[in-house]
């Protein structure tokens, strides 16, 4: 393989192709004369800046890892013949694993670049309270990078200065728990200095960054020397409860009445989005959103373009969760029989017509450019959703429940009940761990988060999760019959299941292993990680 020096290149975004692509979602008008010496003189040079922190620099992380490791791993899919899915699915991924690789790309991709965004702004002449919005833009993007970077690998190197990692690549990473710090104090400076109203549409707002840290405090509050220890810290579980009701009670969101309705085009950037990459239509590569390709059935849903998606399929694992009734699943996983009036609208709608035994993802796939003229080829033009207010209601409610073994909290059982009741099923009148997993599961399946509510729980019940792993039975894919209406899912005996080698299931599979060509170029990252200087204060005034 072919040496990649990821993380050491410093990244230059700021040029005319990408602004002139990426500015057009966030409605920025790019100056044809920018310079380097002249570019940060404006407020609108600052949006034209961070406009490509909405995709280009996460695009390499969506295309594929974003479900292939949050979906595929937590098997919620799997796809035995997709090398995007199946390493993960099969929890044998190794170091040189594609997704894996452009993963770790794009998240340093996107730490520089914020890093270059905020350098760039610090020397600029527009006013200081100006500045802090920007910069506050730009380290919510490192934050989140941050976070994710801290759930799968844990120990990573913290920058701050790219031209420093471009002088001296071989340098020692931090520890997880200073990469949490790193992250949660990205997203306390943004919820403070972040605007109650978005800039431009699409972009994020001081209740995006207090969504994010309600999941953050959640993530670190089992984290300790201990991963069965089977407790949490309260400070910090109180913290997300903090920053849960900062977004519910203060930030202007609000459940869509449909749940399938999240996932139109028409409806990128409606009342439940907190934050969400925007890929522009008809955008050039490195703007546009690729995922269709990967997950439709056929090219009778893209018209002439991809679709890649017929043995991207459902596990047997996940359809068993689905209740009787429950409208998330046919707005998530296409079964035999369903019919979606958005799809070949020409033709009067789109029935799945195949055999019934397995399910496709539905999740993502809009149809072809003849259903909307904002699809085009490769690009469904689909926000994708990094984080909604259904999260925030469930972050809410697992903070409540905390070290508790069951909860009647009055908002807590509100807030499931809502996307309960949405998804037309009955509420519930007390709530356990396992009912908030599995709620967590259904509501947020194929958005790439299942596999890091796993990686939570594994900080404090390790052995839990490992039991929990080994009981998917992942090794042996069992031919299903599917009863749509009805969510019914069963083994069909007159069919062989088909036995699949995996990997060991231990405390192992809960961190990545380091992309070799960064290894090569920096052998420090086998070694034993170093405390990390932090150079400011905590912000402490945020609730």
């Amino acid at each position: 393989m072919k040496t990649k020096k990821i993380i050491y290149t410093l990244l230059i975004l700021i040029t005319m192709s990408a602004l002139s692509s990426c500015s057009e979602f966030l409605d920025v008008e790019p100056n044809d004369t920018y310079t380097l010496d002249n570019f940060y003189a404006s407020e609108d040079d600052f949006k034209a800046a961070t406009a490509p922190l909405y995709n280009r620099v996460w695009f390499d992380f969506n295309t594929k890892f974003y479900y292939g490791l949050g979906d595929g791993k937590s098997y919620n899919l799997y796809a035995p013949f997709s090398d995007y899915i199946y390493p993960f699915s099969d929890l044998a991924e190794s170091a040189l694993t594609g997704p894996l690789v452009e993963a770790w790309s794009s998240f340093y991709n996107v730490v520089q670049q914020s890093n270059n965004v905020i350098d760039g702004i610090q020397q600029s002449p527009v006013d200081e309270d100006t500045q802090k919005l920007y910069i506050a833009e730009a380290r919510f993007m490192r934050g989140t990078a941050y976070w994710y970077l801290a759930s799968l690998w844990g120990d990573v190197i913290l920058s701050t200065n790219p031209k420093d990692l471009v002088s001296n690549p071989i340098v020692n990473k931090n520890s997880r728990n200073d990469v949490y710090e790193f992250a949660m104090r990205d997203l306390e400076y943004a919820a403070k200095y972040l605007p109650e109203q978005p800039a431009n549409n699409g972009r994020v707002t001081k209740y995006s960054a207090f969504g994010m840290l309600s999941r953050i405090y959640l993530s670190y509050s089992g984290l300790s020397d201990n991963p069965n220890s089977g407790n949490r810290n309260q400070e910090y579980l109180d913290l997300s409860i903090k920053a849960s009701e900062k977004v519910i009670n203060e930030g202007p969101y609000m459940l869509m009445d449909d749940y399938a309705d999240l996932f139109t085009i028409e409806n990128n950037n409606n009342q439940e989005s907190i934050f969400a990459l925007q890929w522009v239509p008809n955008g050039e590569y490195g703007t546009n959103n690729f995922q269709q390709g990967f997950f439709a059935l056929g090219s009778d849903i893209t018209g002439n373009d991809v679709a890649y998606g017929y043995w991207t399929r459902a596990s047997y694992d996940v359809l068993q969760e689905y209740e009787t009734d429950d409208l998330r699943r046919k707005a998530t996983w296409m079964a035999d029989g369903d019919f979606y009036p958005e799809i070949n609208i020409s033709n009067g709608g789109y029935t799945v017509d195949h055999e019934n035994t397995f399910v496709n993802v539905k999740k993502g796939v809009v149809g072809s450019t003849k259903d909307n003229p904002l699809i085009s080829r490769q690009n469904s033009a689909l926000n994708t959703y990094m984080m909604r207010l259904g999260e925030v209601y469930l972050n809410y409610a697992e903070a409540v429940l905390g070290n508790n073994q069951t909860t009647t909290d009055a908002n807590a059982l509100m807030y499931v009940n809502l996307l309960r009741t949405r998804a037309g099923l009955d509420s519930k009148t007390s709530l356990t761990y396992e009912d908030i997993i599995k709620e967590r599961r259904i509501e947020l399946c194929m958005e790439g988060q299942y596999w890091y509510d796993l990686v939570r729980r594994s900080y404090y019940e390790q052995q839990e999760v490992i039991n929990y792993i080994t009981s998917q039975d992942r090794g042996n894919i069992v031919p299903i019959l599917y009863d749509a209406p009805t969510n019914d899912v069963s083994v069909d005996a007159t069919r062989d299941t088909q036995a699949r080698a995996i990997g060991a299931v231990n405390e192992g599979i809960f961190l990545l292993p380091y992309p070799e060509s960064e290894v090569v170029q920096n052998p420090l990252l086998r070694e034993a990680p170093v405390p990390y200087e932090f150079t400011e204060e905590r912000i402490t005034d945020l609730f």
